[in-house]
C-alpha cells in the first residue's frame, strides 16, 4: 500500500447514494494513510453528487470553500409529507393531489427566491447544545431552532409527471432543500417531500469534474495527484 502524506489540496468527489459524507472522508483517509482529511458540505445519504474533499494543509480552508453557493438538481413528489421531508423519512400524511403544471410550479417557485429565515428539518446535522438534531428526531424529541437566513437565485421546475416534478435551485450554502419541498407542497395544499437530490456545483468547481467515488481506490499515485487541485490554487481569490 503506498502513502500519499505530501497531498495538500482539494479532491472532487462524485457521491454515490448511500454513504455519508463522513464515510467517504473515513474510506479516503484510510485506504490512502492520509492524516488529515476532510470535506467542505455535508450531503445527506441519500443524496449524489459533489462533495469536495480537502487533504492536508487544505482542511485549514474547509469553512472558506463550504460558505460558496450551490446549485442542486432533483425530483419532489407530491402528495405525501415525511418526518423528514425526503423519501427516507416516516410517511405523515397522504393526500390527493391537485391538478398541476410547470407552469404553475414555477409561479410558485418564484415566490421562494430572495432572501427568507428558513427552520432547519428536526431530521438534520444541525447541532442544539452540540446534539445534532437528527440524533434526538431519532429519541422522539423536537427541540427549538432558530431558523436562518438562506437566499435562492434561482428556482425552476423543468418537467411535471404527477406526482413527481423534477427542478433545478441555485442557493447559499445551509439551505435545506427538502425544507424547501415540504413548503412548498404546504403552499399547495396536498403536502410534499424531496425524492431524490443531486448536488452539480459548489461554488467555482462543478460535478462533471469529479472523479466517481468507486473509482477513487483504483487510482495510482499519479493519478490521484493529478486530480488534486493544489492548496496555492484554492486559497488565491477566484480570477
Amino acid at each position: 500500500m503506498q502513502t500519499f502524506d505530501n497531498l495538500d489540496g482539494a479532491l472532487l468527489i462524485d457521491k454515490p447514494a448511500g454513504p455519508t459524507s463522513h464515510d467517504v472522508v473515513d474510506a479516503i483517509r484510510r485506504h490512502f494513510r492520509l492524516q488529515k482529511v476532510g470535506h467542505c458540505g455535508t450531503l445527506d445519504p441519500a443524496a449524489t453528487g459533489l462533495l469536495i474533499i480537502v487533504l492536508g494543509k487544505a482542511t485549514k480552508l474547509s469553512e472558506k470553500l463550504m460558505s460558496d453557493d450551490k446549485v442542486y438538481e432533483g425530483a419532489m413528489k407530491f402528495g405525501e409529507t415525511t418526518d423528514s421531508y425526503d423519501a427516507d423519512g416516516e410517511l405523515v400524511t397522504s393526500l390527493p393531489v391537485p391538478l398541476l403544471t410547470v407552469e404553475e410550479l414555477n409561479t410558485m417557485a418564484e415566490t421562494f427566491i430572495g432572501d427568507q429565515m428558513q427552520m432547519p428539518p428536526m431530521v438534520s446535522a444541525v447541532k442544539v447544545n452540540g446534539v445534532p438534531l437528527y440524533k434526538m428526531a431519532r429519541k422522539g424529541i423536537e427541540v427549538e431552532r432558530k431558523p436562518r437566513l438562506i437566499h435562492i437565485y434561482r428556482f425552476h421546475f423543468s418537467s411535471y409527471q404527477e406526482p413527481f416534478a423534477e427542478f433545478r435551485i441555485a442557493c447559499t450554502k445551509g439551505t435545506y432543500i427538502r425544507t424547501i419541498a415540504h413548503e412548498l407542497g404546504q403552499k399547495i395544499g396536498c403536502g410534499a417531500h424531496l425524492q431524490n437530490l443531486h448536488r452539480s456545483v459548489s461554488g467555482k468547481f462543478d460535478c462533471k469534474d469529479a472523479t466517481p467515488y468507486e473509482d477513487v481506490f483504483k487510482l495510482t499515485t499519479a493519478e490521484l495527484e493529478q486530480r488534486v487541485i493544489p492548496y496555492l490554487k484554492l486559497a488565491s481569490p477566484v480570477q
